[in-house]
């Protein structure tokens, strides 16, 4: 049996609604593509239609994803959680100790992680040093530029 994916409810939401856009939307505009690729003539050479049906099988590969992962998933019961420590879901503060910048993170499972957003993989490597800590900790983090110092400044559960 396939591991449980960990989901925030906000997570969920966000699986769910991209899935039915792609079932939905995305498929009408791919089909589209598709038959304007076609009217452009011969297939052998016709780079048009090689790509369309190439994002094709990216987008039902997406959908075929998205619908494993909500047939297996857990929920994460944010009631459940405490703000003393670094949970899944919890929005942590950090100060890196080189640069005495703030940062702010949510920690999410790796299908929910978006850097870009605020939102980081309990897997990645600063996620996993997070995880059970409590407010005040250091914490090393091993990565590719070298060990970063981090100290947690703050932790909150997202109410």
């Amino acid at each position: 049996m396939a591991e449980q994916i960990l989901l925030t409810s906000d997570g969920l939401k966000e699986l769910q609604d991209e899935l039915e856009y792609l079932k939905t939307t995305g498929r009408k505009e791919m089909s589209e593509k598709i038959k304007v690729a076609l009217s452009f003539g011969d297939l052998s050479e016709n780079a048009e239609y090689d790509e369309a049906k190439s994002e094709q099988g990216k987008l039902e590969s997406r959908i075929n994803e998205l619908e494993a992962i909500l047939q297996n998933y857990k929920l994460i019961d944010e009631e459940e959680l405490s703000a003393d420590v670094v949970n899944r879901a919890s929005k942590v503060t950090i100060r890196d100790m080189e640069t005495k910048e703030d940062i702010t993170y949510q920690i999410v499972g790796p299908q929910q992680a978006n850097p870009m957003k605020g939102r980081i993989s309990d897997e990645s490597p600063v996620g996993k040093a997070l995880l059970g800590k409590k407010k005040g900790a250091t914490v090393s983090v091993e990565t590719p530029a070298g060990i970063l110092k981090y100290k947690i400044t703050n932790i909150e559960l997202k109410k």
